[in-house]
């Protein structure tokens, strides 16, 4: 019974077309602050001493724009399952990132949705603890085998058998 629920919820096109949605908007409105200021994100991802300096401006511009084209991707249903592909890839980078840094002791400004101003900080166990469920969420989308609603440009099923 209860794996007949779970597989209710695995292959619900309402869910899958909410889940896009809420990545959709999500990741639209954490990319807006690194894009507006990207030298201010660079600072945040010198701070979590994990990457070589000559590389952390080039993060610092192209992450933001990675976000918001699969966000723009997601919302407009263009190629639904290449953009969650890479909204969970780099899910999965930030929750190794902010392990490692938990682990450490260290507590930081995860530069996700604004840089540390009043009301929007979060500690690195809340971030964490927020992307691992979005990471789970994305999960139905990603391996979703049904035809997507409202979709422009379907990607093909990653469980479909040939």
């Amino acid at each position: 019974m209860l794996n007949d629920k779970l597989k209710t919820l695995f292959y619900s096109t309402w869910i899958e077309w909410f889940i896009r949605w809420l990545f959709g908007i999500t990741f639209l409105y954490a990319s807006y602050h690194k894009i507006v200021e990207p030298a201010h994100f660079a600072k945040i991802i010198y701070g979590y001493y994990l990457f070589p300096e000559f590389i952390i401006n080039f993060i610092a511009i192209i992450l933001p724009y990675l976000e918001l084209t699969s966000a723009i991707a997601l919302i407009f249903g263009i190629y639904p399952r290449s953009a969650i592909l890479i909204l969970e890839s780099m899910l999965f980078a930030f929750i190794v990132v902010l392990s490692i840094n938990y682990i450490r002791g260290l507590d930081f400004d995860c530069g996700c949705f604004s840089f540390g101003e009043r009301g929007y900080g979060y500690s690195v166990l809340q971030a964490l603890l927020r992307d691992i469920i979005y990471f789970i969420l994305g999960l139905q989308s990603l391996f979703f085998a049904k035809q997507r609603k409202w979709c422009i440009l379907q990607s093909g099923s990653i469980l479909k058998k040939t």
